[in-house]
């Protein structure tokens, strides 16, 4: 079943900032938000074990799992196991692990095998608080790994993971699989297996206004000739597409924001919202299923519905590409 027959629309909640992305979010903010985004009529949800070593599926599932199981889509990952081992002080939690320094003091451990899936699988239903998900991603084979090592875990995952999630899907345990990561060649070596194929993947930060060249040169023309549709993550760009600092989970450095700066002049110019910008841009992609921006307070939630719908002259995506702000290859809204 493809992802495009399994959502139930264009706009998700991406649920990584639950986890104290960044910062400590009180918890009846969290609620908030989650409700929020029900009450905006959000149906899908996703989240991940890694989000604050499982305080993002904690927070998610104490407003979710009070919802009708069959009135929403519910995504999580394995790759990262959440052990009731607690540590102290600095901890080494990789490449984006520091962006969550407020989360659960729970010892992480990376495993892809198929007993570390099955055992993950088992620990977010609980602290979800659901009987079952909808669809289960492959986290960061990549992140943290370079060279052979990667290379490595992703014959980890191969062997396990993946088996595991084909296995469950055949079953009807979960209705899809993929690959959630942030980096496009382990998505490229995926679709290149004989097997098990996924059927579709999420990808962050790789299909935005900022960074997209990369995906459209290899990964999106695999995936479409498969049919493999994508999710895209983090549309804003860790956050500077909006009004934050962070780009790549780090404080944006000068030629992004001046990149960011052009963007907004030239949206401010045809009255349009960089947020409406960014959403729509990276659902013009045929491949797209769904975007799932994150957030933290309530009013953002409305913020994103808003600027899905909202109506953008076709006139800002000509200059856009004329611009050069775009890539020449990437699909714009309205066949501009």
């Amino acid at each position: 079943m493809s992802l495009k027959e399994i959502l139930p629309g264009r706009l998700g909640f991406g649920t990584a900032p639950l986890g104290n992305m960044f910062r400590a979010i009180p918890d009846d903010e969290a609620t908030a938000t989650v409700e929020a985004a029900w009450d905006q009529g959000v149906r899908y949800y996703d989240t991940a074990p890694f989000y604050g070593a499982g305080l993002s599926e904690e927070r998610l599932g104490k407003v979710i799992s009070t919802k009708p199981r069959d009135a929403y889509v519910l995504s999580t990952k394995v790759g990262r196991v959440i052990l009731d081992e607690l540590e102290e002080g600095a901890r080494d939690l990789g490449e984006k692990g520091g962006i969550f320094e407020h989360g659960n003091p729970n010892k992480i451990v990376h495993e892809w095998t198929a007993e570390a899936t099955e055992r993950s699988i088992e620990d977010s239903l609980r602290r979800l608080g659901v009987d079952r998900l909808d669809i289960v991603w492959v986290h960061d084979i990549a992140q943290d790994f370079h060279g052979d090592a990667w290379l490595q875990k992703f014959e980890e995952a191969r062997t396990g993971a993946f088996r595991v999630l084909s296995r469950l899907r055949d079953e009807g345990v979960i209705k899809a699989w993929g690959l959630g990561v942030n980096r496009t060649e382990p998505i490229e070596l995926t679709l290149a297996l004989d097997e098990p194929q996924p059927d579709g993947f999420l990808l962050a930060g790789r299909y935005t206004l900022l960074d997209h060249d990369h995906a459209l040169q290899r990964l999106l023309p695999m995936a479409q000739e498969q049919n493999v549709d994508m999710v895209v993550g983090g549309p804003y760009s860790s956050g500077i597409l909006a009004g934050g600092t962070h780009f790549e989970y780090q404080q944006a450095p000068p030629e992004i924001i001046d990149r960011v700066g052009k963007l907004k002049a030239l949206a401010e110019k045809h009255g349009v919202s960089i947020k409406a910008a960014a959403l729509q841009f990276s659902l013009a992609h045929p491949a797209a299923a769904a975007v799932i921006p994150g957030a933290t307070r309530p009013s953002r939630i409305a913020e994103d519905v808003a600027a899905l719908n909202e109506d953008i002259p076709a006139a800002f995506w000509t200059e856009l590409r004329a611009s050069g702000l775009v890539s020449a290859a990437a699909p714009l809204p309205n066949g501009a």
